[in-house]
């Protein structure tokens, strides 16, 4: 059973995925000051740093955002020159640029932004300017990939591109027109408000939490929704009914004066467990999570269990559970950068890619881009994960752990 989550009040938004009582992802906003991730600006540049390749851009915020050479040349890495140029050939202080807010600012650093513009809607990724056409990896059925392909070489005008959603499996092509054109208008909206303000200024913000959810995690697997007030359960039935008409799950309202609907499924106490440096596994073993700046190292010991049959099938069944266990602890945590697992040894060389499999498996379930590439030369797994959450929701859940 796959159950959507989701509580507001005056402080926060949140909203927790729970596949069969397992929390899988988690979410959360303040319901005032939100993430600007996905926000357009148009801002004014203040300084270039040659030396650096970035260039600072004053967007209307506290801090000068700041932003990459790379995320000034072609979105098509086709087109792009063979070397690099030199930044202060592409910007100069005060040109005005539209900006899109990529990462959000954390400690002294200001917002990082690009020029690599993208609009998310329900099926699809719009892109006003990267005139290429890209299908989720997660969708791997080679004749869907082609159809939707075919959809997209039709609907396109030069010089936008498309990448097609996971959600996009099986949706009619005039499904997929009416979300690329409405993600059109709003490209061209932004583009007028542009030209009628003076920078800096905001020029589009992304969409509240509660709706981005919906967006990137709703499907006909949701079989119910919990939320946390009736005014809440009203929206989110309007929501549903415009996306999914086709499809409409269980929504129930769970109010208690003391305990929101996030902590009456135990969601609290999965997110403080899943944060601990020794994680017990259900068969009797656990991991030992192990976070640096720059790796993350996971060790995985079978503790009491003792197995069933032999010792190599003892072994293969608590690196599966721990495989498991890890892909979802790998969003839970919004752990990113290099990671290594430490599975037990074992002798089969069937057993090692049969590990190998589960986990490069596991992790398509994952929003964030993650790449299992496989055994070391000692007997190690080595992948890689892209961080997704903001700045904000990592200082909630590091609040939670610490009380």
């Amino acid at each position: 059973m796959k159950q959507l989550l989701i509580h507001m009040d005056e402080e926060h938004t949140q909203a927790a995925v729970v596949m069969d009582g397992q929390l899988t992802d988690f979410f959360v906003e303040q319901t005032k000051e939100r993430s600007l991730v996905g926000n357009f600006y148009k801002g004014i540049v203040k300084n270039v740093l040659p030396g650096m390749q970035a260039a600072f851009i004053d967007i209307g915020l506290t801090k000068n955002a700041f932003i990459y050479v790379d995320d000034l040349l072609d979105p098509n890495m086709d087109k792009q020159p063979q070397q690099k140029p030199v930044i202060s050939q592409l910007i100069s202080p005060g040109q005005e640029l539209i900006v899109q807010v990529v990462k959000d600012a954390l400690g002294n650093k200001g917002a990082r932004v690009t020029t690599h513009y993208n609009l998310a809607g329900r099926w699809l990724v719009y892109m006003p300017s990267a005139d290429y056409i890209g299908v989720s990896k997660k969708l791997l059925d080679d004749q869907e990939r082609e159809r939707l392909k075919g959809i997209a070489e039709q609907l396109l005008r030069s010089p936008e591109g498309l990448i097609m959603r996971t959600a996009a499996i099986g949706e009619s092509k005039d499904a997929l027109e009416s979300d690329i054109e409405h993600l059109r208008q709003l490209w061209q909206t932004i583009l007028s408000r542009s030209e009628s303000v003076k920078s800096p200024c905001l020029l589009h913000s992304e969409e509240q939490l509660l709706h981005r959810v919906f967006r990137d995690f709703y499907s006909a697997e949701i079989s119910e929704i919990g939320v946390s007030s009736k005014e809440l359960e009203a929206e989110v039935k309007m929501i549903v009914k415009l996306i999914s008409p086709q499809h409409m799950p269980s929504i129930r309202c769970y109010m208690q004066p003391e305990h929101s609907v996030i902590s009456q499924f135990a969601v609290d106490r999965q997110l403080l467990q899943a944060f601990e440096r020794r994680i017990p596994l259900e068969s009797g073993g656990y991991l030992i999570w192990e976070e640096t700046e720059a790796l993350t190292v996971i060790d995985v010991n079978t503790g009491k269990f003792v197995g069933h049959h032999n010792l190599e099938e003892t072994l293969f069944q608590t690196n599966k559970e721990a495989a498991e266990l890890i892909a979802r602890l790998l969003r839970i945590r919004d752990t990113g950068g290099m990671i290594i697992v430490d599975f037990i040894d074992m002798e089969q060389e069937e057993n090692r890619s049969k590990i190998y499999k589960l986990l490069s498996q596991a992790v398509k379930s994952d929003v964030a881009k993650c790449v299992v590439f496989g055994w070391t030369r000692l007997g190690l797994m080595e992948l890689t994960r892209k961080k997704t959450r903001d700045s904000y929701t990592a200082k909630y859940l590091q609040e939670i752990v610490l009380k």
